[in-house]
Formats: C-alpha cells, structure tokens, sequence
C-alpha cells in the first residue's frame, strides 16, 4: 500500500538571510535599580564601536528634562521624547532612521505600542533595540507592555535596588503617598525600594515613612537661634 507524505521546506532563503538581523535586549527591575544607568552604559557602548544610535523616552516623563534622558543621579543623554513609539520613524526621517543601528527606550512602560514597536525594528528592520523599564507596578502587578515583550527578548537583565529600610536587596517598589492610579510620575518623594519583608508589611514602611516626613517639617518649623 502506497502512502504519500507532505515535507515541509527547509531550504534557507537566500533572500532572508541576506536582510540584517536585528536583537531585542531588556532591562527590568523597580525604581531606583539602576536601569537607566545600565541602558545608557550600553548606548554608549555602541556609539563607541561606531554604530548609529538614538534614544527615545515617554513624553509624559518630564521629571528632569523634556529632551534628555536623565538618571536619578544626574547623567544626561539627549532623546526624542515621544507620545508614542510607531511615530518615530515618521518624525525621525525614513532616510535617517534606515540609517540607525540601535535604539534604546527608556522609561518603556509608558508605552502602549511597545510590542509592535519591537516586533517591526529588530524582526523587519534589523535594528538592535534595548528597552528599560519598570516590570511591576506598585502593587507588584504588571506595568504597561514590558513583560510583553520577553518572548521577543535575545536577552533580559533584572536588576535590583537596596532597601530604603534595611539595605538588603530590594526587588519591589513601595508607593509612599495614597494616590491609587497607575500612573503616578515621581521620583524619591512619592516612591522608594523596599525588599519583600518591607513589602509585605508596607505598614511598617508607612509609618516609618510618615515618621520621617514629620520630623522634617518640625525640623523646618523650628525658630532659628541667635548665633
């Protein structure tokens, strides 16, 4: 008895494998872990081997500069702060953007179209594409479309923080105010590292929180001497 099978093809194609072939490298952890620093380290990485690179950030995140991308610690790199991130290659110029090796993304959770982004600039443009982010939010769920992105990932570093309480490692970020949205842009005043002990008994940090805010307004409250 006769039986017939279907292959299927794995010839290469030639014209695929003649298009180049883009990465997709991702930085994640809670604030105050480093990630900008680490984004920057490799921007300038590339832009010492002589490969053209851009950076691009939310526009909604004006903590330290509309047009730079700026650590917690004041290192600068100028950027395209962006509402979106599909209308960057409009903006940029079509010319200049074929002309780009990386692009980094910084503060990536703010954006809604991060998966397509990705998916066309390293799977269809070639384009090396290194994003930083927050994985979680502050009630440890996931923030915007960062975790989207792992299954199209070459590589995932997760970084970690030190305890604003104990200085052990922290992996969770403790929102000190009791605003409830997402979104709550803010630096040290409204946030701060915590390990999972601090985490889960966010009360203690809380009052701890609030015991320093009071000392420090006494502290301002208090008539000056005369010297």
């Amino acid at each position: 008895m006769a039986s017939s099978s279907s292959s299927l093809s794995l010839s290469p194609d030639t014209k695929d494998l003649s298009h180049p072939s883009g990465e997709v490298h991702v930085i994640v952890g809670p604030m105050f872990a480093g990630k900008t620093t680490a984004l920057l380290r490799r921007i300038k990485s590339e832009l010492n081997a002589a490969r053209n690179v851009v950076m691009l950030k939310s526009s909604k995140d004006t903590r330290y500069a509309i047009d730079s991308v700026v650590t917690h610690d004041g290192i600068k790199f100028p950027c395209w702060a962006l509402p979106n991130l599909l209308s960057f290659r409009e903006k940029y110029g079509h010319g200049a953007y074929q002309k780009l090796d990386v692009i980094g993304i910084d503060e990536a959770q703010f954006f809604e179209d991060l998966y397509e982004f990705c998916c066309k600039a390293a799977d269809e443009d070639g384009k090396t594409v290194i994003v930083a982010g927050l994985d979680g939010d502050y009630l440890r769920r996931s923030f915007g479309s960062v975790l989207h992105i792992i299954p199209l990932a070459d590589s995932v570093t997760k970084l970690t923080a030190r305890c604003e309480l104990c200085g052990k490692r922290a992996f969770f970020t403790l929102r000190k105010t009791e605003d409830q949205e997402t979104e709550l842009i803010g630096g040290a005043d409204v946030y701060m590292p915590v390990c999972r002990l601090h985490y889960m008994n966010s009360h203690v940090a809380e009052r701890i929180v609030l015991q320093s805010q009071t000392v420090k307004t006494d502290s301002l409250l208090e008539p000056a001497t005369d010297v």
